[in-house]
């Protein structure tokens, strides 16, 4: 899968979203990320590949442990797909300036 279509798709679930929020504070093992859902650990842990597959979090051992950590570069491949938009319109909105300023003279 692309890098954006990946990182849209991790992006697409709330849940996903909401563990982002909570990783902004601090690395979190996959028991300490699941201590904030009514969910199983397990599907938690579905949730954070996602992530990973995403490009949003990073994954490390520590012992027996996963250690997940924000990462955020992860959100470039985004930003970059959403900069053509913003060019896209800053363009259209000054030709449609120029077309205005015209016709009012």
């Amino acid at each position: 899968m692309a890098p954006v279509q990946s990182t849209f798709r991790a992006l697409a679930d709330p849940t996903r979203r909401d563990i982002l929020v909570l990783l902004r504070h601090r690395d979190l093992t996959i028991a300490e990320v699941a201590e904030n859902f009514d969910m199983t650990r397990a599907a938690v842990k579905k949730h954070l590949t996602v992530l990973s597959d995403g490009g949003l979090i990073t994954v490390r051992a520590s012992g027996r442990e996963r250690i997940n950590t924000i990462n955020p570069k992860g959100i470039e491949p985004i930003v970059d797909w959403l900069k053509f938009f913003d060019i896209f319109w800053d363009d259209r909105l000054s030709t449609l300036k120029t077309i205005i300023e015209k016709d009012k003279k």
